[in-house]
């Protein structure tokens, strides 16, 4: 390796060494973690719920700025299909794209553009969820949504568009 490199490799293990851990407190079936990181504004939650039909949820938020990242896997650790949405100008509608994944499966797009017009950030979100599984869809949303309100990363509701 050259001193470049090296250096490179220091700072990347310097900015981890100083990510903030924090454990918040927890229901019975929920478990979260954040770490964070002031001096450049990310911010990891991780938690898992059962739904009502005994599925394990699990989600991942990673907070950027101006952004944020959602994985939402269905049982297992599975990537699942990538979708990135955004507010368009002038007519703040939203634009939503599959980055990974087959376009006959949108499971995930619904979210990430609700997901927009409620936080008014960019959007990434990857899930697993069963393509015919709509209640299962949106129970996850119900949920992830429960958690990026008390995380603070909504609109207020004034902002809100009405729909």
């Amino acid at each position: 390796m050259n001193s470049r490199e090296n250096i490179e490799i220091g700072a990347l293990k310097d900015n981890i060494n100083h990510l903030k851990i924090t454990d918040l407190a927890s229901s019975s079936n929920e478990d979260s973690i954040v770490k964070e990181d002031h001096g450049c504004g990310v911010q990891i939650t991780c938690f898992s719920e059962v739904s009502q039909d005994d599925v394990n949820l699990h989600f991942q938020i990673i907070r950027l700025h101006k952004q944020i990242y959602v994985w939402i896997g269905c049982n297992s650790a599975k990537f699942g299909h990538l979708y990135a949405a955004a507010s368009t100008r002038p007519s703040n509608t939203v634009a939503v794209t599959c980055l990974l994944g087959g376009s006959s499966d949108n499971t995930g797009s619904g979210i990430a553009r609700r997901l927009v017009l409620k936080t008014g950030l960019n959007i990434v979100v990857a899930s697993n969820i069963p393509k015919n599984s709509p209640i299962l869809e949106a129970e996850a949303e119900k949920k992830l949504m429960q958690k990026l309100i008390s995380l603070g990363y909504t609109k207020p509701r004034s902002q809100a568009p009405s729909s």
